[in-house]
Order: structure tokens, then sequence, then C-alpha cells
């Protein structure tokens, strides 16, 4: 598939198939640290899990972070890598929240409405041309999450909440970080480690609850998984146009659907299966039919 240019960023394109495999990637890591933080969510507050995450982290990268001390303390765009950590930061609280509050596949049902609302914000806040056969496919897709979620099946309660507040920053960020397309992707993952660590240090301590030696494994792989994911999800978006991207989150509930059945016996509903046909369908198809289109009216 070829893509346009990005004429507003420096940054270099590479194939979308390129930027699909690390998003694929990150959503794997990202399952298996969503387990985890279920699991732990019913002992931990979602901030304490969201700091002793970015600790993980922070340790991890601590060696890069000496090597890069220059870049990071010489950042050209400081208020744009703040607001980033911040949105991430607000949206992985509540993220964690929700996990903690509501079934696995219904948290990760509601983050399918994050390429509606991502599709809106890259028009308005980065000024990406979006198609009109891509804004019908995505809003196909979003039936498809209705279908699957059944709303009027669910009683309101502040998991929701949560989990709708964490689509929204979420969307944010990924802005956000599209604005930061120059960035060296190094920079950015240690500047939002970093970053993630102090901001959640003050309301972590507040809520804090000791953590016995058992439990220390499964915090620790939280960390590593959330920060290899974030490389990968790095890679991805940076070199890539967000409204090409946003329907291809929608592939993450298979690995959700698997990780429900398989760790917590969740079985599939029949309207969960039809709904996840419509977004796996509408996320295929969105790319041919826009070329297919394309083609047709130059004839």
């Amino acid at each position: 598939m070829e893509l346009e240019p990005d004429r507003r960023s420096g940054a270099p394109h590479v194939p979308l198939w390129i930027s699909a495999g690390w998003l694929l990637l990150d959503m794997a890591l990202v399952t298996a640290m969503q387990i985890l933080v279920k699991a732990e969510g019913e002992t931990y507050a979602a901030v304490q899990l969201v700091f002793l995450r970015s600790l993980v982290g922070f340790i991890s990268v601590a060696p890069l972070v000496w090597r890069h001390r220059r870049k990071l303390t010489h950042l050209t765009n400081i208020r744009g890598h703040l607001a980033r950590v911040a949105f991430n930061s607000a949206a992985l609280t509540l993220n964690f929240a929700a996990f903690a509050a509501l079934p696995l596949a219904l948290v990760t049902a509601i983050g399918f409405t994050r390429p509606i609302m991502l599709l809106v914000m890259a028009a308005i806040m980065l000024g990406e041309s979006v198609s009109r056969i891509r804004y019908v496919f995505t809003m196909l897709g979003f039936i498809g999450v209705i279908i699957m979620v059944q709303p009027d099946a669910i009683p309101w309660n502040v998991g929701l909440l949560a989990a709708f507040g964490s689509v929204f920053f979420g969307s944010l960020a990924v802005v956000q970080t599209r604005r930061l397309a120059d960035e060296n992707t190094v920079v950015l993952m240690l500047f939002y480690t970093v970053g993630l660590t102090f901001l959640t240090l003050i309301p972590a301590v507040v809520v804090w609850e000791p953590i016995p030696w058992s439990a220390a494994p499964n915090i620790i792989l939280i960390g590593v998984l959330a920060q290899v994911g974030q490389y990968c999800w790095l890679q991805a978006y940076q070199k890539q146009e967000a409204r090409l991207l946003a329907p291809i989150g929608y592939m993450s509930i298979l690995f959700s659907g698997f990780a429900g059945w398989l760790y917590f016996v969740e079985i599939p509903s029949l309207s969960l299966c039809i709904g996840a046909a419509i977004v796996v369908l509408t996320t295929v198809l969105a790319a041919p039919t826009e070329r297919w289109i394309k083609s047709r009216s130059r004839v």
C-alpha cells in the first residue's frame, strides 16, 4: 500500500505492514500485562500499580537514561513531552482502575472507541486528511463494538467512567506522540518512563499497600511487559499516520478474547463473536476499499 508523505513533518514513513506488525506485537505484550493487572488490581490501587510499573521500567532503562542524559536535559519541546507524559499517566491509571472493576473483554471493547475519537482528533488537531470511506468503516467497526458490549445490559458504574476516561486521554497521548514525530524513539521512551515515575510517586504513596515477596514477580513482569510494549507502540505510531493505524487497534479483541477464555474462564457470547467479526472485517477491508474507490474515480 502506498502512503502519502507526511508533509507537516520530516519524519520518514515506513510501509504500513511494518508499523502494523509493531502494533500487533504491542497488543500481545499489553494483553499479558492486563491479565496481571486484573489479578493484582483486587489488592492494590491503580495508581500504585502504575507507579510500580513505571519504577520497574525506570530501573530497566537506567543505563540508557544515563547514556542519553544530555538529550533528556536539552529537549527542544519540553512542554510537548510533559503533555504526552501527563496524558499517558491519566490514561494508564484510569485503564488500570477499569480492569480492576470490569471484565477484561469489556474494558478492551470500550477501548475500541478510541479510533473514533482519534480519527476526529487527528483531523482537527493534526490536520490529517481522512477520507469519507475511512469514516464509514470506522463507524461500522464501532457498531460491531456496540454489539459486543450490549450497552443495555451493562450497569453504569465508576469502572465505566474510568474506561471511557482512559480512551479520551489515551487518544490525546497518540496525537501528542505524532506531534513529536521528529524526536528520537529512545528519547521518547526514556522521558515517558522517567516522567511517569515521578508523576505517580506522590499519589501512590498516599494509597500505598505493602507488597509481599510472593507478589513481587507479577509486579516486576507488569513493568517489563509495559516497557517493551511501549517501545513497540512508539515504533508503530511515530513513523505512521494515526488514521491508518487506528482501525488496526480493533484486532486486540482477538488477544483479549483468548486471554479471557484462558485465564478467567470467560466464554465468548454470540454477540461478542458477531461484533468481533464485524470489527475484523471493517479493519481488513477499509484500505482495499479506499484504494478501489480511488481507482474507480480516476477512470
